[in-house]
């Protein structure tokens, strides 16, 4: 964890309660989770109480409470990604990057999750690794995806 630069993201919307969700936002982004001492500093440099920084932390599921991976890594189970191979997309992914659903390597690499939709049903079944979409992924290129981010 950077606290340095965790420090230097809330210290920039000290004072502003308003400044919450985005405070929030850069620190998942820099952490990739939001420690409980974390929301507390959050709390108190910000104005808010902690039970309702807790509630938004809780809320959103951009949000984990829970360490994650560099690499978040999702796959559409959307009707329509599903009916092109994504199950088996998806079984393929979890041996390559030996994880299940919610979980996170041991190495802190890969966090995997599931959606429903992500966005592009035409181009699916899709993975999104770090925000980044790679479409059409057949089983048996799932692997490739991958060694880009080794």
């Amino acid at each position: 964890m950077d606290t340095n630069k965790i420090d230097q993201i809330i210290d920039d919307h000290q004072g502003k309660p308003s400044s919450l969700i985005h405070v929030l936002m850069e620190i998942q982004h820099v952490n990739h989770w939001l420690p409980r001492a974390v929301l507390k500093k959050v709390s108190d440099k910000l104005e808010v109480p902690f039970n309702r920084v807790l509630q938004v932390a809780t809320f959103y599921k951009t949000f984990s409470m829970i360490p994650k991976g560099s690499h978040e890594v999702h796959v559409c189970m959307g009707t329509t990604c599903r009916m092109r191979g994504a199950s088996k997309l998806l079984d393929k992914v979890k041996d390559v990057i030996g994880v299940e659903i919610g979980q996170t390597d041991a190495d802190m690499k890969y966090s995997l999750e599931n959606g429903s939709c992500l966005g592009c049903c035409s181009l699916g079944p899709e993975i999104i690794v770090n925000g980044k979409h790679h479409t059409r992924v057949k089983p048996e290129k799932a692997e490739e995806v991958f060694n880009s981010y080794a």
